[in-house]
Formats: structure tokens, C-alpha cells, sequence
């Protein structure tokens, strides 16, 4: 639009803001233009400058300048350039069949009620239909590191069956509370969901529980910062939801930055921090050919915990679990 116009305020909205009122009828406009806007006088109520919370009344005159036009519209699917740019900085690997990953803290893997960014969303970067990646795993939401997808249907086929024969080895990095005594072991423990939605937790189960499933994980120490705290490399046998952050806790030694899973001792030394657990290294079957070997680079928030306890990435044993076999 790009005239001045006058548009009166009807009776039915009586009592809106103002910035709602424009958003109504120009959606594309963004907070920061309306501000602007607003600021500079170029919107006014019957002839004097407003506020974008100004409440407006029926019959109110409202000046509206020239507008920034609509941006053309997408095609359904089709991505907005600077998601599916960041979606392919994401890339730690890539061929005809796999794509991997380096997830970050903080982005979901799949969309739910009150989650509109996700992985799943940002794959239509790569195309739709044939061409879009499939999920064949998944990983929390805060935690950071490998994500392997199918790139056919044939190849998430065959991804997904490793994971589900246990053929897909995944090492975690995690920085815990204390010091785990012995340094290294196998906790199995069952495990059962308790709550739901943003409640639900996964709590250790008796054996005899018929809703209680087998969950079995490997760690060992990397390093220790004295008594306070320990980097560890965690192994998860199986793919229990949260596995890693509860079995942890039922060591006595849960995962730092953790909000649902800890003790009033970690949530006193993870100040600041967010999760400290990251899927380091992925190793499994290739859908056509060989292994895979896949590694994600740590994120900030990890590095954050490294730079407060004093680890060194580079100092890790790449293969931690060979001396236990």
C-alpha cells in the first residue's frame, strides 16, 4: 500500500490495541515496523500520535501511511531462505542416502502443542515428498549431537533397524555431579513414565511392574574437577525416553543443567548452565555400504561446562568403552 488512508474503528473492536488492530489487517507487519511507525507519527488516532498499546475506541479515526508490501507467498512447504540456511549449517555429513546433524540445545526433533520449530520442519530445506529426509531416531529436545536421517525410504528403513537391533552405538558426553565410585560400570535399572506432558518423567521401576521397561547404560569417567564434578562418556544399550538423565540421578549423580532430573546439590553447581549432555559420536551400519562413524562438534553449552570445570575435549579416549569389552 502506498497511500495515507483514514479507516474508522468499527463497534466489534472496541476496546483492541492498536498494533493488534493493524496486525489484523496486515499480518506481514512485524513488531520493530509498528514501532517505528508509531514513533516516528506516521500512525495516528484521530490526529495524534499513539502508542502501538493504545486502546482504541468505536468511530476512532485511525491514519494509516504507506505500508511495507507483503512479502510474495510460499508455496506450501517451502522453507523461508534463512531457515533452510540454517537448516544446512547443521550439516556434519552428507551423501545419496544419510544425512547427519550437529542438533542443537534447545530445537525439538518433532513439533507438538506448543512446539512450532523443529528439526522435521526444517527438513523441507532438502525438498519435499521423495527428497525430504525421514527421522529414524530421535533425541531431547535440550539435548545437543548427532541426528542421523534416511535420505529414501530405503535408507530410513534400514537406519531405523539398526537402531531397533541394537546395532547403533551412541556415545554421549556428560558432565555430572560428584564423582561416580567405582569410575566406570553398567547400571540397569527399569524404567517407568510417571506424569504427562511437560510433567512426565521417568522414574526407576520394580522388575515385577508390568508397565517398567529394561533399560540398560554404560559410563565412564573422562576427567574429574576434584569432588565436584566428573566428565563422563555415557553408553545407552537401549532407548529409553530420558534414560540417560534418569539413570544418572539413580546413581547419584545426575546430569548438571538438568531441571527435571536432579538434586538440590546439582542445581546449586548448575548455575547457569543448561544441560551438560551431548550425543557425541554415532557409529552404525551404512544403508548401502560399510560403517558410519559419525561426530558432532560440541555446542556452547556444553563448551560452557568445560570452561567452568576445566575439561579438555581433546584430552577424551576416542574409543572410552574398548578397555571394557
Amino acid at each position: 500500500m502506498r497511500e495515507v488512508r483514514t479507516l474508522f474503528v468499527d463497534k466489534g473492536e472496541e476496546g483492541v490495541r492498536l498494533d493488534r488492530w493493524f496486525k489484523r489487517r496486515w499480518p506481514h507487519l512485524n513488531h520493530i515496523q509498528l514501532q517505528k511507525l508509531t514513533r516516528s507519527g506516521q500512525i495516528r488516532v484521530d490526529g495524534a500520535r499513539a502508542k502501538p498499546d493504545t486502546r482504541l475506541t468505536a468511530g476512532a479515526q485511525v491514519r494509516v501511511p504507506p505500508l511495507p508490501e507483503a512479502p510474495p507467498p510460499r508455496e506450501k512447504g517451502e522453507l523461508d531462505p534463512r531457515e533452510a540456511a540454517f537448516a544446512r549449517s547443521l550439516v556434519i555429513y552428507e551423501d545419496e542416502d544419510v544425512l547427519a546433524l550437529n542438533k542443537p540445545s534447545g530445537l525439538a526433533v518433532q513439533g507438538g502443542t506448543k512446539t512450532t520449530r523443529h528439526v522435521d520442519g526444517l527438513l523441507s530445506a532438502w525438498g519435499e515428498g521423495l527428497e525430504r529426509p525421514r527421522l529414524v531416531h530421535r533425541l531431547d529436545r535440550d539435548t545437543s549431537g548427532v541426528l542421523v536421517l534416511g535420505k529414501s525410504p530405503q535408507a530410513a528403513a534400514k537406519l531405523a533397524g539398526a537402531f531397533a537391533k541394537r546395532r547403533a552405538q551412541k556415545i554421549y558426553w556428560a558432565i555430572v555431579a560428584g564423582f561416580p565410585k567405582p569410575g566406570e560400570g553398567t547400571i540397569e535399572l527399569p524404567l517407568v513414565k510417571k506424569g504427562v506432558g511437560d510433567r512426565e518423567l521417568v522414574v526407576p521401576a520394580d522388575r515385577d511392574d508390568p508397565r517398567a521397561e529394561t533399560a540398560e547404560s554404560e559410563y565412564v569417567t573422562l576427567a574429574r574437577a576434584g569432588p565436584r564434578a566428573a566428565w563422563m562418556a555415557l553408553w545407552p544399550h537401549t532407548g529409553r525416553t530420558h534414560q540417560l538423565r534418569a539413570h544418572m540421578l539413580a546413581l547419584g549423580h545426575p546430569i548438571l543443567g538438568d531441571p527435571k532430573y536432579n538434586t538440590e546439590a546439582s542445581r546449586v553447581l548448575s548455575d547457569g548452565l543448561k544441560l551438560q549432555l551431548h550425543a557425541r559420536r554415532l557409529i552404525l551400519p551404512h544403508p548401502s555400504r560399510g560403517t558410519l562413524m559419525l561426530e558432532a562438534p560440541i555446542g556452547r553449552e556444553l563448551r560452557a561446562g568445560f570452561e567452568r570445570f576445566g575439561f579438555d575435549e581433546h584430552e577424551a579416549d576416542p574409543e572410552p568403552f574398548k578397555r571394557r569389552r
